[in-house]
């Protein structure tokens, strides 16, 4: 199945190009969390089988799938050709994984701002993980039993000095979508491909086969740092070919057969770098 949220927080089921609306299916009030985590909360729930309401799906807004996950786990320099495209010492195997905001996450159709106009912005296409129950020392050849789904993502990153968690966290910096296909339909999620594209060139292209740590491993290893909740997000990492983005850029990332994620990139918001918040040094 492929769940879509759109509107004031309706979940739908995507299906061609139509959106059945199965909001009413979902137990638990609302919550800033969304409509889909209260579903992989809740479990196995039946979805309906008659009549409901249905949309064509050029003629709703998309919104992410997940607009405030428990947390969003990411995996740095997890291709061997992204390492030696950044000239990195170490990979994922070393660094282990980092943390990104949850008020980072933005949905298909959304704007990238970026906050700095001097400052290198990059884009990082992704395959992302959605996880449906908790998790905690899970061995790799059970890993895949606690994945939800999977979307695309792009993990956005300024290049400046802060540290990896804080580069990549500003307002929207994680967008997902343009939807979740549960993992069902993704029996080896090694045979996904992934590319990414700004202002329509192709710049990223590469077979999830190609991680360092594929996704059970990294399931098993984030599981044995910290316990992972129903609705929490594995960024996967990104391939070479990551490169600038900047103001009135488009950038899609395509993963198949899962879908694909488009936003847009402004910089209205943009200041200096030196005009960025810092403490008064003490002497």
């Amino acid at each position: 199945m492929r769940f879509a949220v759109f509107g004031q927080d309706r979940l739908g089921l995507v299906q061609g190009e139509e959106i059945v609306d199965v909001t009413a299916s979902v137990p638990g009030p609302a919550s800033p969390a969304g409509v889909l985590h209260r579903l992989i909360e809740a479990g196995d729930v039946p979805m309906p089988t008659d009549a409901v309401a249905t949309h064509a799906l050029s003629s709703v807004r998309l919104a992410a799938p997940l607009p405030r996950p428990p947390k969003i786990i990411a995996a740095p320099v997890n291709y061997r050709d992204h390492q030696a495209e950044m000239a990195a010492a170490h990979t994922i195997a070393d660094l282990g994984v980092f943390l990104k905001a949850p008020s980072s996450v933005i949905g298909h159709g959304a704007t990238v701002r970026l906050p700095y106009g001097d400052v290198r912005t990059d884009q990082e296409g992704e395959l992302a993980v959605v996880i449906g129950r908790t998790a905690r020392h899970v061995p790799v050849d059970r890993a895949l039993e606690f994945v939800f789904g999977y979307c695309c993502a792009l993990d956005i990153t300024v290049r400046s000095t802060e540290d990896r968690s804080t580069r990549k966290s500003f307002d929207t910096f994680t967008p997902l979508g343009p939807w979740v296909v549960t993992a069902d339909e993704v029996p080896d999620p090694r045979e996904l491909t992934l590319r990414c594209w700004v202002d329509g060139e192709l710049r990223q292209s590469a077979r999830v086969d190609e991680l360092i740590f594929g996704v059970a491993e990294l399931i098993a290893y984030a599981s044995s740092v910290m316990t992972l909740w129903p609705g929490d997000v594995l960024l996967t990492g990104t391939p070479a070919g990551v490169g600038p983005i900047n103001d009135a850029s488009s950038v899609a990332v395509q993963v198949d057969p899962i879908g694909r994620l488009e936003v847009l990139v402004s910089s209205e918001s943009a200041v200096p770098y030196a005009a960025r918040p810092r403490p008064e040094a003490r002497s």
